[in-house]
């Protein structure tokens, strides 16, 4: 059926339920993904009874982020073993309650580590969710559809963000650093749907009944391995920069000289309208990738715009610009993130069916390891001083540089519809 597919109306109801579930899924991922560092600095000086210029509040906003990406590190390979032993449906409700509940539960936070427990608990389901809903859409949707695929669910993650945007234009009081949270409550209610609409995927069946399910460790055989370890390293080093960016923005648009005698609202609006314009260039971006994905493929794709965020870095932070014409370096630099839409349907193809959401989430979700020890020692670079922090982000852009290198040694389709050559289950 996945290969005569050519119109949206020729689709089963099992492939729209399967796509509208991943769909909210990474929707109410970016929701709560971002209600924190939308708040970050102002709530943990709040907790601490401080002000934002106090050091610590600095490192703990620092640390608090670092237990949210190793939180979807860990996640991401939790659930998606879980995802491989339980099916993808059940997967998927697991997670997103995760996230929901934990989301949420950061609103009662008195302190600045049990917000950090919450965040991390909330990660766990928030990095699952991605190699789930990945692989779901892998097993049920047509092959040659994949990268528009991604753009789409890419733009999901990128339309969360932009609900955690309005969330914080509308709670404009001293309160919103805490009630934000709450908004993150409401993906809890699709999972009813899913349970009940969401069918589980039939290749998952047929794997399942034909062999025993591999160990993670067959990640390392070696019939998998070469492309573990690529993926690995592509991961590590691409994250890391990218989380670099997008928490420490906020606080690089905060000290812009412009804004160095505005109220604590006032920056926090010029945070919100930054990160809005970082989600527009993304969701352009997914789909600029998407096209080049069906022009070059994958790896060739993955390549040239892992090249474009690096110069989109290099660009923005070589030199300090005005608020506005950061807003438009900002924008680019969304449209190169579109790389991550790339990934969505590229990684788990990679590996064979029974490791696919173990595989993807694994390698995937490792990088935000490293990852957390990048945006904490990012941030401690920084003193505070706009320079500071656009030369710490300058210096995380080069990161993107080795990370296309390494992308130029994964596996080149000869045919964009086909998977990768690996042995079979």
């Amino acid at each position: 059926m996945s290969q005569t597919v050519t119109r949206l109306r020729d689709l089963t109801k099992q492939q729209k339920r399967s796509g509208l579930a991943a769909w909210l899924g990474w929707l109410f991922d970016g929701l709560d993904m971002h209600l924190y560092t939308l708040v970050a600095m102002p709530f943990v000086a709040a907790l601490l009874m401080t002000d934002t210029g106090d050091p610590q509040v600095k490192v703990k906003s620092s640390i608090i982020q670092g237990l949210f990406l190793v939180g979807w590190a860990l996640g991401g390979a939790f659930f998606g073993r879980v995802g491989d032993l339980l099916g993808r449906r059940k997967a998927l409700v697991l997670t997103i309650l995760t996230y929901a509940c934990f989301t949420g539960l950061s609103a009662l936070a008195q302190t600045w580590w049990q917000l950090g427990i919450c965040r991390f608990l909330a990660a766990l389901g928030i990095g699952g969710e991605w190699a789930v809903g990945a692989s779901l859409l892998v097993e049920t949707w047509p092959k040659k559809w994949r990268p528009w695929i991604a753009a789409v669910l890419q733009s999901a993650v990128n339309c969360g963000i932009m609900l955690a945007c309005l969330a914080g234009f509308l709670l404009k009081e001293d309160e919103s650093n805490r009630l934000i949270f709450l908004v993150g409550i409401l993906p809890a209610l699709i999972t009813l749907w899913i349970r009940k609409a969401v069918p589980e995927t039939e290749e998952w069946e047929a794997a399942q009944h034909k062999v025993k399910p591999p160990g993670v460790m067959e990640l390392f055989s070696p019939q998998v391995r070469g492309v573990t370890w690529r993926v690995l390293l592509i991961c590590a080093v691409s994250l890391t920069a990218h989380w670099a960016f997008m928490f420490w923005q906020q606080a690089h648009v905060r000290a812009l000289p412009e804004f160095a005698n505005v109220t604590a609202a006032e920056k926090n609006s010029v945070a919100v309208t930054s990160l809005f314009w970082v989600m527009v260039g993304s969701v352009i971006g997914n789909f600029v990738a998407g096209g080049l994905a069906k022009l070059l493929g994958y790896r060739n794709a993955i390549v040239l715009m892992l090249a474009a965020y690096a110069g989109s870095m290099w660009l923005c932070f070589h030199t300090t610009w005005s608020y506005q014409a950061t807003l438009w370096l900002f924008a680019l630099i969304g449209l190169c993130q579109g790389v991550f839409g790339l990934f969505t349907m590229c990684l788990p193809p990679l590996f064979p069916t029974l490791l696919r959401t173990t595989g993807a989430g694994f390698c995937y979700n490792f990088g935000r390891i490293v990852a957390a020890a990048g945006t904490v020692y990012f941030g401690l670079a920084a003193t505070g001083k706009v320079d500071d922090y656009r030369i710490a982000l300058l210096n995380a852009g080069y990161l993107f540089i080795p990370a296309a290198i390494v992308a130029f040694l994964l596996p080149h389709e000869k045919d964009q519809d086909d998977q990768v050559n690996l042995p079979a289950d």
